[in-house]
């Protein structure tokens, strides 16, 4: 092992995972630097498919922003397969990166957004109900590749059958669902859960604003543009976000951090969006003593 990827005696490395994209971390990431410092611990940037780094030097590794491994998820499963220890654990990560895992979510009895499942070789029959769209792929990251069409559009229609066929062709699975209008007025809660003693704990909440306008023209960059401000959950989110993570793979103790996106239904009641176990932004900026918060759960496991 090289002399700077040794540890200074007595005071753990851990490994804050990101991309080739983003070797100094997000922003929002390194908001986590100084807290973990005055906690005593040595941290630092590693890019996860950089071959030079010494992954079993690190006491910990985060999954932080490794946001490029969508179209090599095989790849990157495979490297978290490798990491002695990681967090989120790699079990955790191949489950949480193919979003048919809410087709388990939604067999358990959780209010999931209704979702028809398209492999590449199948030939899609546009829905029956008009109404607006989204389309996605299963395995993907920051709304890429991801568009909202009304289907009662004739252009519409020729776009999201070629959205369809375009990732089909590249051999990816797609997801159809009915687009949720009351995004576009309360916006999408995302509920951040980080590890104690006991498991994971409620941290804070941001609204995100609405992201599709559209069709899918492509996005430059790892993420589409968020519009993201604070946000205090109602109780009815916090309980819904409460049974999913009681319903994750092993149980809610497992992952050091979590965050639970949720949007209103036709309703008004919450459903599941998504649950991020591997790499989501975990807005630090957005709510005072977050960063501490993940800094106390990564000294806590590095204690364990």
């Amino acid at each position: 092992m090289s002399d700077n990827n040794r540890a200074t005696r007595g005071e753990p490395r851990v490994a804050l995972i990101t991309c080739a994209e983003l070797p100094g971390l997000d922003p929002d990431d390194r908001l986590l630097l100084d807290p973990l410092a005055e906690r005593g611990i040595r941290v630092e940037a590693a890019v996860w498919d950089d071959p030079e780094v010494d992954w079993a030097g690190y006491a910990l590794a985060v999954l932080r922003s490794p946001w490029d491994y969508p179209p090599r998820r095989a790849e990157f499963v495979a490297w978290a397969e490798t990491v002695p220890r990681l967090a989120n654990p790699a079990d955790l990560v191949r489950w949480n990166t193919d979003k048919r895992y809410l087709r388990e979510f939604a067999e358990a009895g959780l209010p999931t957004v209704p979702t028809s499942w398209l492999a590449p070789d199948t030939t899609w029959a546009l829905p029956a109900v008009p109404g607006e769209y989204v389309l996605k792929p299963v395995v993907g990251a920051g709304s890429l590749d991801t568009g909202r069409y009304d289907l009662a559009d004739a252009e519409h229609r020729e776009l999201a059958v070629a959205h369809v066929k375009r990732l089909q062709a590249a051999g990816r699975w797609v997801m159809v669902q009915p687009y949720l209008a009351a995004v576009d007025t309360a916006g999408e809660t995302a509920l951040l859960f980080v590890a104690g003693p006991d498991g994971l704990r409620f941290s804070h909440a941001i609204r995100k604003g609405p992201m599709l306008v559209g069709p899918d023209y492509g996005v430059e960059g790892l993420f589409r543009p968020e519009e993201i401000t604070p946000r205090t959950p109602a109780e009815a989110e916090l309980a819904l976000a409460e049974r999913v993570l009681a319903a994750l793979p092993g149980g809610p103790g497992r992952p050091l951090y979590a965050r639970v996106d949720l949007i209103p239904g036709p309703d008004g009641a919450p459903v599941l969006v998504e649950v991020e176990l591997t790499e989501p932004s975990l807005f630090l900026a957005h709510a005072p003593g977050a960063a501490d918060r993940i800094a106390d759960a990564i000294a806590a496991r590095l204690a364990a």
